[in-house]
């Protein structure tokens, strides 16, 4: 016999949500970020240690450069981690370890962020962390021998929001000082259109991140906030997740009713997978690096390396 929607169906969708919220942040993989702690080695890599852009001491950013130096001015890839909104690091090796050992072997220069978190800080106050340190990486760009007008963005989970809501909005970019940048990869984010997240049953991980003020649903939202003149944007989804592919499908209709470019790129990789193996050889970052390469030419010669 089938199940219909109804009290029965209702009371089991609620068990399923209660027992994978009382198994903890592992439940929701939106909250992890690299669970081993493990921060990557810097023997093999050259790399310029906690840049700051603000006063705060989560206001930092490390600079991987590549060894040899091309001649010509490097593009940039511009990382901001995940953690629920709550937590994370910049050195995770998750977050470093596979992109920063591609990219910089083929002349990159790569970015990996900090930024405050909650409590001290909500999403809000966190996209105005990476614009920020967006537009400070800019203004010191050449003198790290990269190119200030070469910078792709990129963030994984919750940073996938982060950037998802730079990238949409007209305001925050433009209020740090940041330059146009190419375009930005969207690794794994849920929380695309946070309006319906918070109106159905969702992970109590959102509840301090959005609260319950249905106007900062909107203005945390990047479905809300995209504007026609966005730069394109790839959202990476886990296939294995219930949701992630399908808010990555919604925000590319809205963006298309836009006149704006978003490639929704699915893989059957976990949500912890989509951040590490990022950078392995594969189709998952053949995918990824075409996207970027159709940015720039640049970008699309570098990568050829």
């Amino acid at each position: 016999m089938p199940l219909h929607a109804g009290p029965l169906l209702d009371r089991i969708k609620q068990q399923i949500l209660e027992r994978r919220e009382s198994m903890g942040k592992g439940a929701a993989e939106e909250s992890m970020e690299d669970p081993d702690g493990t921060a990557v080695s810097d023997s093999r890599l050259k790399v310029l240690r906690d840049v700051a852009y603000g006063s705060d001491p989560k206001q930092k950013m490390d600079i991987y450069l590549p060894e040899a130096a091309s001649g010509t001015a490097a593009p940039v890839i511009f990382m901001v981690h995940g953690g629920g909104w709550r937590t994370g690091d910049k050195r995770h090796s998750n977050v470093v370890d596979n992109k920063a050992n591609r990219w910089l072997a083929k002349g990159f220069v790569f970015i990996s962020v900090n930024n405050r978190l909650l409590p001290d800080a909500d999403p809000l106050d966190q996209v105005r962390d990476v614009a920020r340190a967006l537009a400070s990486a800019q203004s010191k760009a050449q003198g790290w021998g990269a190119d200030p007008k070469q910078f792709v963005l990129m963030g994984h989970s919750a940073g996938a929001h982060l950037i998802a809501l730079l990238s949409s909005s007209s305001i925050y970019g433009p209020q740090a000082g940041a330059q146009p940048w190419l375009g930005s990869v969207l690794l794994d984010s849920a929380a695309l259109d946070v309006a319906p997240i918070m109106k159905e049953r969702h992970f109590k991980l959102y509840d301090p991140a959005f609260g319950t003020d249905p106007d900062f649903w909107k203005a945390a939202s990047p479905y809300q906030q995209l504007q026609a003149s966005a730069k394109p944007m790839l959202a990476v989804c886990s296939t294995r997740r219930e949701d992630s592919c399908a808010q990555a499908k919604a925000f590319s209709a809205h963006a298309t009713s836009l006149g704006v470019r978003v490639q929704v790129s699915g893989h059957d990789l976990s949500h912890g997978e989509i951040n590490k193996e990022l950078g392995t050889a594969g189709a998952y970052t053949q995918a990824v690096e075409q996207f970027m390469g159709g940015l720039s030419p640049v970008v699309a010669a570098v990568l050829a390396r």
